[in-house]
C-alpha cells in the first residue's frame, strides 16, 4: 500500500492512500468453485473454469497447462519451476490481463468461401489525406497506417499533373498538396497484407485523359505484377471470395472515359461548413432532409428520377469508344458505375453482372427511406459504397449502422477523422480476427418464397439479452501524469456502458463515479435487451468527472456483440484516435440470456 501527494496551496499537500487491488467478490468466488474449496487451482480445474464460464469451449488441457506456466512465469521467477498451481491472486491476474484473456477471439473464423458480396469490408474514403479535406497534405504516411489498422479498401483521386505527363493523387478543386501515384502504389504493395491475408481493393476516382489512363495502367502492372488481380471476362458475373483473392490487390473504378470536365466542387462546402459537433452521444446527425447537391463523389446519381444524369451513365455499354485504354479496362474488377434514371434503375440488380454504385450518406437515407428492400436486395449481389456527404470538410464521420442494416459492404470513412463514429467503425472490424473482412449476418443474405429479404425498418423481437457487469478499472496511474485528470486529487472516473445497433437497441447507461481513485470498483451490472444482436456493438467510455468544466476522457473501446467470450474478461481501452493505451483496462463480466 502506497499513497500519493497532491500539493493544494503553497504550505498545504493532500495525501490519499493507494489501496492494494483485491479481487472482486465474484472472482474469489469462482476461485473457490473451480478450486474445489482450497488454496489453489491446478491446470484441469483452469480449465473447467475456461469451459464452463469463459466461453473456450474447446480449451484443452494442454492450453490449460500453458496459460498456467505463463502466469506463474511472469509472477513468481524463482518459484515458478516448483509451483503447478495458481493462487487466487494468481487467478485474478490472469483474469485482469488483456493478453491471456481478451474478451474476444482474435483469430479468422469467418467462412472466407463466400462472394465478396456477403462481407463488409474496411472502408477507406480519401485514403491519401492527413488532415482535412479542403488544405491537408496528400501522402502515402495514412493509406499505410489504414492498411496496418486492417484497412481493405484504399480510394486514390488521380488527376494529371501540371504539365500533363504524370499522375498526381489529390482532392480534386482544392488546395490539398498532390503525392505522386507511384509512391502511393508502392507503398500499398509494401504493406497491402502486413495486417491481413484479404484482398486490399484500390477505388480510383479517375479524372484523366486516355494516355495517362495507359500510363496508370502500366504503373499498376509493373507495381503489383502477379499479384494484381485481372478479371477473365470483361464484367463478372459473381464476385470471387476473399480466400480465392488472398494475397491480391483489385481494382475498382468506372470504366475509363475522357477526361472528366470539371465538376462544381459545391462552392457550398466552403460556405456552408457544418459545425462537426460530437460533444453527445453520437455527435452531430446527419439530417434526412439535407439536399444532396454538395455531393463530391463522381459515383453520384439522381435520386429524384428524372434523367438529367443521361450523360453519366453507365459506361459498361460503351466498350468501343476510341477514347478508351483498352489495357487500363481490363484491369478493372469491380466495375463501378452510373445507371441512367433514378433510384430504382441504380438499384436494379442484373441477372449476369455485378458491379458496384456509391451513394453518399444522405442518399443512403433517402434511399433507405423509400427503397430499403430494394437497397437489401441490391447488396446481396452487388457491391454498395456509401461515403461522407462533402459539407464534412474536417474528415468528420457519419454513423455507420444505417448501411449496415441495408447490407452495404463499403462504409467509407474518413480514418484521421477521430470520433465516437469511428470507434464503431473500429469496433466493428475488431470481428473475424481483424482481418478487414466480417461477414454478413445470414438475415441480411436471405430471399424468401416471395422474394422478400430483410425489411430494416420493421421492429423484430428480443433476440437475446446481454448483462454487463463492470467490476473495476486500473492502469491509469501507469499511462497518464498524476495530475493528468486533476491538479489537486485523483481522478473520479465513471463508465458509460451501451449499444450501438439498430434502432431498437441503441441505449447508454452509465455506472456511479468512484471519487479520488486512480483503480476504480465500480461493481454495477447492466441489462440489454437485444432484437439484432449480430448488428450491436457494446460501446464503453470511462470519463473523469469534472464539476466544473467539461468531463475529461480516460478511454473507450468498441467490441462486437457477436464476438463476446462469456465470462469475466479484461478489457483494453484505447484512446480517442483508437489507439491502445499501454496498461488502462477494465475487468468486466458478460453473459448471454437467451430468450
Amino acid at each position: 500500500m502506497g499513497s500519493s501527494s497532491y500539493r493544494v496551496c503553497v504550505c498545504f499537500t493532500r495525501k490519499f492512500k493507494v489501496a492494494e487491488v483485491q479481487p472482486p467478490s465474484d472472482v474469489k468466488e469462482a476461485f473457490k468453485e473451480y478450486a474445489g474449496g482450497g488454496t489453489h487451482m491446478n491446470a484441469e480445474q483452469l480449465r473447467r473454469f475456461l469451459v464452463e464460464v469463459q466461453g473456450e469451449t474447446e480449451a484443452t488441457l494442454a492450453q490449460a497447462e500453458a496459460v498456467l506456466q505463463q502466469i506463474l512465469q511472469k509472477r513468481h521467477h524463482i518459484t515458478k519451476l516448483t509451483r503447478h498451481a495458481l493462487t487466487v491472486d494468481d487467478f485474478f491476474h490472469f483474469l485482469f490481463s488483456v493478453d491471456l484473456n481478451p474478451p474476444i477471439r482474435y483469430k479468422v473464423h469467418h467462412d472466407m468461401t463466400a462472394p465478396l458480396s456477403h462481407y463488409f469490408i474496411f472502408t477507406g474514403h480519401n485514403s491519401y489525406l492527413t488532415g482535412n479535406q479542403l488544405t491537408s497534405d496528400c501522402s502515402d504516411v495514412p493509406i499505410i497506417k489504414a492498411l496496418k489498422k486492417g484497412v481493405r479498401v484504399i480510394e486514390l483521386d488521380i488527376w494529371p499533373n501540371s504539365s500533363k505527363d504524370d499522375v498526381h493523387v489529390l482532392h480534386g478543386r482544392t488546395v490539398t498538396t498532390p503525392v505522386e501515384l507511384i509512391r502511393c502504389l508502392r507503398s500499398i504493395k509494401e504493406h497491402a497484407f502486413s495486417a491481413s491475408p484479404y484482398p486490399v481493393v484500390i477505388t480510383l476516382e479517375d479524372h484523366l485523359p486516355a494516355d495517362l489512363q495507359a500510363k496508370v495502367a502500366q504503373m499498376l502492372t509493373e507495381t503489383f505484377g502477379e499479384i494484381l488481380f485481372c478479371p477473365e471476362s470483361e464484367s463478372l458475373k459473381e464476385f470471387p471470395s476473399p480466400e480465392d483473392l488472398k494475397y491480391r490487390v483489385i481494382i475498382s473504378t468506372k470504366p475509363p472515359k475522357e477526361y472528366l470536365e470539371a465538376k462544381r466542387l459545391a462552392d457550398k462546402q466552403n460556405s456552408q461548413k457544418e459545425r462537426d459537433s460530437d460533444d453527445d452521444g453520437w455527435g452531430k446527425e446527419p439530417s434526412s432532409t439535407e439536399a444532396a447537391a454538395d455531393e463530391e463523389d463522381d459515383d453520384k446519381i439522381d435520386n429524384g428520377g428524372s434523367d438529367r444524369n443521361q450523360d453519366d451513365e453507365d459506361d459498361d455499354d460503351s466498350d468501343d469508344k476510341p477514347h478508351q485504354a483498352p489495357v487500363y479496362k481490363s484491369l478493372i474488377a469491380i466495375h463501378a458505375g452510373k445507371p441512367k434514371g433514378g433510384l430504382v434503375e441504380a438499384l436494379r440488380v442484373e441477372p449476369d453482372k455485378v458491379r458496384r454504385l456509391s451513394l453518399s450518406e444522405q442518399a443512403l437515407e433517402k434511399a433507405a427511406e423509400s427503397h430499403g428492400m430494394d437497397v437489401v436486395r441490391f447488396t446481396q449481389k452487388n457491391i454498395l459504397r456509401v461515403y461522407p456527404k462533402g459539407m464534412r470538410v474536417t474528415s468528420s464521420n457519419y454513423k455507420p449502422l444505417l448501411s449496415w442494416m441495408h447490407g452495404a459492404q463499403m462504409v467509407a470513412f474518413n480514418m484521421q477523422g477521430y470520433g465516437r463514429s469511428l470507434w464503431l467503425m473500429q469496433g466493428m472490424f475488431k470481428a473475424n480476427g481483424g482481418c478487414g473482412y466480417v461477414r454478413k449476418p445470414d438475415f441480411l443474405m436471405k430471399i424468401g418464397p416471395n422474394g422478400q429479404v430483410f425489411y430494416p425498418k420493421e421492429k423484430q423481437p428480443v433476440k437475446t439479452t446481454l448483462k454487463v457487469k463492470v467490476y473495476m478499472g486500473d492502469g491509469w496511474h501507469l499511462d497518464f501524469k498524476q495530475t493528468h485528470f486533476d491538479m489537486y486529487s485523483p481522478p473520479d472516473f465513471y463508465t458509460r456502458v451501451g449499444i450501438a445497433g439498430v434502432p431498437a437497441d441503441v441505449v447508454m447507461k452509465k455506472t456511479k463515479k468512484k471519487e479520488d481513485n486512480w483503480t476504480p470498483i465500480w461493481e454495477e451490472e447492466f441489462t440489454f435487451p437485444l432484437t439484432v444482436p449480430e448488428l450491436a456493438l457494446l460501446r464503453i467510455e470511462v470519463h473523469e468527472y469534472d464539476m466544473s468544466e467539461k468531463d475529461d476522457f480516460a478511454g473507450q473501446t468498441c467490441l462486437p456483440v457477436s464476438e463476446l467470450k462469456p465470462g469475466i474478461h479484461a478489457i483494453p481501452l484505447c484512446d480517442h484516435k483508437g489507439e491502445k493505451y499501454n496498461s488502462v483496462r477494465l475487468l468486466m463480466r458478460f453473459e448471454f440470456v437467451e430468450c
